[in-house]
Parts: C-alpha cells; structure tokens; sequence
C-alpha cells in the first residue's frame, strides 16, 4: 500500500473527519449558508440587489470558508485529541488533502451551488414583479441579474478566500485554541503594516498623496480633485500573480509542512 497516499485509506479518514465532528464542520457550513441567505434578505431590503448581492456573497464565501478552515484542524485544541488525530493510520499527505478538500473545494462547490440557487429565486420574483406593459420595464428589468460567478466581485471573492482561508488552515495548526481570532488579527495587523508603509514610501517619492492602495496605485489632491497614478502594467501584472497565485499557493502549502512537523 501506497505510504503517502491511498484512495480506499483516504476515503475512510474523510469519512471519519466529516461524522466524528458534524456539528463542527457540517454545523458550521449550515450555519454559514443560513447567514449568507439572511444578509441577502436584509440588504436587498435595505439597499437593493446589488448590496444583497455582493455582501452576502463575500460574506458566506469568504467569511463563512475562514471560519470553517479554522476549524478543520481543530483535533488541536486538546493534547488528548491531537494525539489521537496524530496517530490516525494515515499519512500527513491525507490528513492535509482532507482539510484542503473540506475547506477549499467541497465548501466553496456547496456555496456556489446555494448561493445561485436562492439569488436565482430571489431575481426571479423580482423579475415577475415586474409591469410588462410599463414605460420602465426593460430598464428595470436589465437592472437586477443574476449575480455573475465571472465578474469583478466575484473575482476578488475568489481570491481573498484562497488568501484568508490559507492563513487561517495554516493558523489552526500554529494556534490550538482561538485560531480565528489570532489569525484574524494578525492578517488585519499585516494589512494595516502594509498600507501605512506603502503609504509612507508614496508621500517620501510624490507630493499631496491624498490615500494609496499598498503595491496599486496612489491617490494624489489636485487642487481639490482626485487624480490617481498607477503602477505599470506589468508590475501590476506581477502583483496580481503573487496575490491570485504565489500567496495562496504558499500558505496552503505551509499547512502541509506544519501538519508534517506536528507528526514528528
């Protein structure tokens, strides 16, 4: 039998993983489709489909995918229960797909599939409530789509999960107990770093910086309008891959490493 990995072996341990602890893992995700279905509802009613549509996307993939990989590892917070975890007749190579596959496939599939089923429903009754015969209708009915998987909200969903849900896999090896909040605080402290030297680097090189996205662009005051002066292309090109790409790639690859560690 295969030492690193074994279909038949990893079957089993994902199994295992999803019924030893449903209220924890299955109870989490229910609870983060509940949340996503709710803030939809609220926001629609309080600032229309586009606030509805972009909160509660962000908010149940992002959102709802950290916390549960918080969790995935959480066999941690107890030396008893670590220890178990640890000698599981598994290798650590199955242990980590098991995380991956619970946090960064199997959550974001069973999102996607929720979140375009209550938003078509949602558009729909919209739709049909709608005059046909109204001077405003085709207007009106052109104003609310279907949330697009491809757009530009989308796409930075996408990309701030694999960022935000890498740290927190890889925290909730580092961190037995509370590893959300850890994390958590430690990304937004590694942002604000971020912004406030890519800011200082900005006012020392250009005069009237007025605000700076880190490693984007920089807002300049021009006699009281807002100019703004980009990166060239191909750095931001490059900046792009290391955020979508290199990043994510090394903090879930970390996790492996760390769970690695925690066997020996």
């Amino acid at each position: 039998m295969n030492n690193s990995f074994s279909p038949a072996r990893f079957s089993l341990l994902f199994k295992k993983t999803l019924l030893e602890r449903p209220m924890q893992l299955l109870g989490l995700a229910g609870l983060s489709l509940a949340l996503t279905f709710f803030t939809y509802i609220y926001c629609k009613i309080m600032a229309g489909f586009d606030t509805a549509q972009n909160a509660s996307f962000m908010l149940g993939l992002v959102g709802g995918g950290c916390f549960l990989a918080s969790f995935v590892y959480g066999y941690f917070s107890s030396s008893a229960m670590g220890s178990s975890y640890l000698t599981l007749p598994a290798s650590h190579f199955e242990k980590w797909l098991c995380g991956v596959l619970l946090t960064g496939i199997a959550y974001m599939l069973i999102f996607l599939l929720f979140y375009r089923f209550i938003d078509t429903i949602f558009v729909g009754i919209y739709h049909r409530s709608l005059d046909p015969n109204g001077p405003f209708y085709k207007q009106l009915y052109e104003q609310v789509e279907i949330f697009p998987y491809d757009g530009f909200v989308a796409n930075k969903g996408f990309i701030m999960f694999l960022n935000f849900a890498g740290a927190m896999l890889l925290g909730s090896l580092y961190f037995n107990k509370t590893s959300f909040i850890k994390v958590a605080l430690i990304v937004c402290g590694f942002w604000l770093i971020m912004y406030l030297l890519n800011l200082l680097i900005a006012k020392m090189m250009i005069q009237n910086v007025d605000g700076a996205v880190p490693y984007v662009l920089v807002f300049i005051d021009m006699n009281k309008e807002t100019g703004r002066i980009e990166l060239p292309e191909k750095v931001i090109h490059i900046v792009e891959v290391a955020i979508q790409i290199i990043i994510p790639a090394i903090l879930w690859l970390l996790a492996y490493l760390r769970l690695k560690e925690k066997e020996f």
